[in-house]
Formats: C-alpha cells, sequence, structure tokens
C-alpha cells in the first residue's frame, strides 16, 4: 500500500515516451525535447549525458529528483553523485577549458532537520567524467570510447578538503577508467568506503 501523499508533495513524475502531444499546440514532448537538448555538448546537457551513462553503467533505473544531494542511486544502494567536465565546449574557445570538478559538498534539500548553509559530502561514491575530444571533428558525444571516467569514494574526495578538485589530482588519487569499467569500480569504491 503506497503513503498518502501531504499537502505539498508531488507524485513521482510520469514516465514519458516523447509522443505525448501538448494540449493546445501542435506538438510533442519529442519536438520539446529536440529543442532543449539539441546540443550534447553543452554544459547543462553535458551533465545530464554524464549522469545517464552513469546510470545506465550500474543498471540503475530512476533519475533522482532535481533537489536530491545525489545523482544516481545504484541497485546495491549506493548513492552516486556524478560530475562532468570537457576540454570543448559549445562556444568558441581559443584554448581548451581547463578541467576542473566543482560543487563536490552542497546543502543536503532531501533533509529538512540539516541546517540551512551548511554544506556536506553527501555521497558515497563520486564519478569524475571527461570527454575528451580535442578537436571539434572528432567530438561525438554519443561515442562512450571519447569518455574517461575517475571514482573515488566519499572518503576520498572528502579527505582532500576542498569543493573542487582538477584533474591532476584525479590522476594522483585513482585510475583512468573506460566505460565498460565503470559499474565495477563504482561498487569497489563504495565497498572501500563503507570499511574505511
Amino acid at each position: 500500500m503506497t503513503a498518502a501523499l501531504g499537502p505539498h508533495e508531488p507524485p513521482p513524475p510520469p514516465r514519458l515516451t516523447g509522443d505525448e502531444p501538448f494540449i493546445g499546440l501542435d506538438a510533442t514532448v519529442r519536438d520539446f525535447w529536440a529543442y532543449a537538448v539539441r546540443d550534447l555538448r553543452s554544459n547543462t546537457t553535458r551533465g545530464f549525458l554524464a549522469e545517464w551513462l552513469v546510470l545506465r553503467a550500474v543498471g540503475a533505473t530512476e533519475h533522482q529528483p532535481d533537489w536530491h544531494s545525489f545523482d544516481v542511486l545504484t541497485p546495491s544502494g549506493l548513492r552516486v553523485e556524478v560530475k562532468s567536465s570537457a576540454y570543448l565546449q559549445s562556444w568558441p574557445q581559443k584554448v581548451h577549458s581547463t578541467i576542473r570538478f566543482g560543487g563536490l559538498s552542497a546543502e543536503d534539500w532531501s533533509d529538512e532537520a540539516a541546517r540551512p548553509g551548511t554544506r556536506t559530502f553527501n555521497s558515497d561514491v563520486y564519478v569524475f567524467c571527461l570527454q575528451t575530444a580535442t578537436r571539434h571533428d572528432d567530438y561525438d558525444p554519443l561515442d562512450v570510447d571519447q569518455w574517461t571516467f575517475f571514482v573515488l569514494s566519499r572518503m576520498a574526495v572528502e579527505g582532500q578538503g576542498r569543493r573542487s578538485l582538477g584533474l591532476s589530482t584525479l590522476d594522483r588519487l585513482t585510475d583512468r577508467l573506460t566505460y565498460a569499467e565503470l559499474a565495477a569500480a563504482i561498487e569497489a569504491a563504495g565497498a572501500a568506503g563503507a570499511s574505511g
């Protein structure tokens, strides 16, 4: 039996196929998606793509609400924070972007008892996703071989004492992983964090 929702608690969102029509408009949800996420290189969309890649790697099925303190919940119950970066952006650049992953600690909006303004490390595992293309002619965000992944336990991230990490720090702390290695590395980092 499902618990009754409070007066201001939203129900779970419906799972859309893209074929749903707008009412009073000759358009579908797919038309909106094509508009809203037409460039997978943009910072916002690349972040969603990275989350989705991690979600698929671990076999999770549900997107976490935007206000949750983590991005992916694995079938084994690990809370995963996903960060993304790339050398190339969707705007003109004179040089490649410096690879840095920020926002590692944040307020926990899922806990009403948490003190406002208190930043904490809220995930069991942190996954850093780097789109590695260095020329626009080669950039294919749909090719998982163009992504490199770094996986760290919460303890390892928190131990750095910083809200952001650069590429040299990640290379010092852990190995670069392929997409095929991602799921096992997430479980291993979760187990290491639990035993640490």
